[in-house]
């Protein structure tokens, strides 16, 4: 997360300080029905919050629940791996030296947390049948969190795959594109009001990929007005976004979608108050390994040539998938995502100071074609729902590349991890990294190109 450290030098909060531990009893919680979970009134300062649209998912429950478990410090057994504890690993925001460096990040246990989605599925039953967490601590959350209150979603079943229409039943009724983006601020606008949220609130789409839309609008103009015209390609997700943008909120997109349109980054640009909109799918797992790696090879001196993976899981996101239309967004977003090696090789400068030779002319690299670590990778994607996986995602990547004087260079990674515990930390991060942005107006542009990017699988190409 090194594109994290220019803006957070530049913005910090002062001289360091102990992080800041949430103290049970500091606050109260929400009381069943109010439309969110979670939050802890924060000690010092104004909370954040975080809206998620697919609260009823894998990552919604699992995200309630670390809460939940995070605030009591709660224990339990885990049948392969003994006594457990609540943590936050992999949430760089909130441990390690980035959390204490700046405690200006807002603690996760303060943040307050609602949200939609469009099946009616209580948050302590889908967390029983997510199976990802041990039951030893399901059962600990299950009634508590069967009691909270989901926003009834809104959807277009042309946009997401056949296989989620069936469940769909806890949905906002169908109406103008209007006037939905009207029903959309006003959940947004009381629920910050329900829950006396006075920071930076921010959006993340958790819910399932839609299918690629064919409306692309240019400007804010253009995407106000095709809401207004009811166009049929404005997507659920891009009424959402514009919603938050709306209503002073990031938006920060965990699908691969194309959401992020230039109309509504501008309608970002225009508001008062910095706001966010950000990224096209959380970089949690095989593909952020595959960026890492690539440039790991290149910084060896060598040139990869082919990127070989296959992965499979069994969750409700990987069975949307099945529909070739979600799929579509799905593929772009897992194949283009290699970047160059910015002046063909390792050093500061690249080519030029190569071409220069050493200040005394005694030692020069030559630059020659076939010595350019770049060159086009046969980058392959397999991607299959195996149902008995459930939420553990598994896959293999074999890297090939071209080393010292023609010989062959093969590494081949494999690794196994519950989905939503990759993913949940992004969206943690994502939204204290946009409070922590916001409180001290750091410019929507920097903060897309330089602070987020590599949350997500595509943010970091602009």
């Amino acid at each position: 997360m090194l594109a994290v450290f220019p803006l957070a030098v530049a913005w910090s909060p002062g001289p360091r300080t102990p992080p800041r531990a949430h103290q049970p009893g500091a606050g109260v919680w929400a009381a069943a029905g109010r439309g969110s979970v979670g939050g802890v009134v924060a000690s010092c300062g104004q909370r954040c919050g975080m809206l998620c649209v697919g609260l009823a998912g894998n990552n919604g429950v699992t995200l309630v629940a670390a809460q939940l478990a995070n605030q009591r410090s709660l224990k339990w057994e885990s049948d392969r791996r003994g006594p457990q504890q609540a943590n936050l690993l992999g949430c760089i925001t909130q441990v390690g030296q980035l959390a204490e460096r700046y405690p200006g990040l807002g603690a996760f246990s303060d943040m307050a947390i609602g949200g939609w989605d469009i099946r009616a599925l209580p948050l302590g039953q889908g967390l029983y049948e997510s199976r990802i967490l041990d039951y030893d601590l399901v059962r600990q959350l299950r009634d508590e969190m069967d009691q909270t209150v989901v926003m009834p979603g809104v959807w277009d079943h042309s946009f997401i795959g056949d296989s989620q229409h069936e469940g769909a039943t806890h949905t906002v009724p169908a109406a103008p594109k209007a006037e939905l983006l009207d029903h959309l601020r006003r959940d947004i606008r009381r629920w910050r009001e329900a829950e006396g949220v006075g920071g930076h609130v921010t959006l993340v789409w958790s819910a399932s990929v839609e299918r690629p839309s064919q409306f692309e609008p240019q400007t804010a103009e253009a995407l106000l007005a095709a809401i207004q015209s009811d166009e049929p390609e404005v997507s659920p997700s891009l009424l959402y976004a514009t919603a938050a943008v709306l209503e002073g909120c990031s938006f920060v997109n965990g699908g691969s979608q194309n959401t992020l349109q230039p109309g509504l980054i501008e309608l970002a640009s225009r508001q008062a108050t910095p706001v966010y909109v950000l990224g096209t799918d959380f970089k949690a797992g095989q593909t952020k390994a595959k960026t890492a790696l690539v440039e790991y090879l290149r910084a060896l001196g060598l040139r990869p040539t082919t990127v070989a993976s296959y992965n499979h899981l069994g969750n409700n996101d990987m069975r949307n998938l099945l529909s070739p239309s979600t799929w579509k967004a799905k593929a772009r977003v897992k194949a283009d995502i290699f970047g160059t090696w910015t002046g063909g090789g390792p050093g500061p400068a690249g080519r030029d100071a190569a071409a220069g030779g050493s200040a005394g002319g005694a030692c020069r690299a030559v630059w020659a074609p076939q010595n350019n670590l770049d060159g086009e990778i046969d980058h392959k994607v397999a991607v299959l729902f195996t149902e008995a996986m459930g939420d553990e995602k598994r896959d293999t990547v074999e890297y090939t590349s071209t080393a010292f004087m023609g010989c062959e260079h093969t590494m081949l990674t494999y690794t196994r991890c519950m989905d939503s515990a990759l993913c949940v930390p992004l969206m943690i991060d994502a939204v204290v990294f946009a409070d922590y942005f916001a409180r001290r107006a750091v410019p929507p542009d920097e903060v897309r190109q330089l602070a987020l990017g590599l949350l997500h699988e595509r943010g970091w190409r602009g």
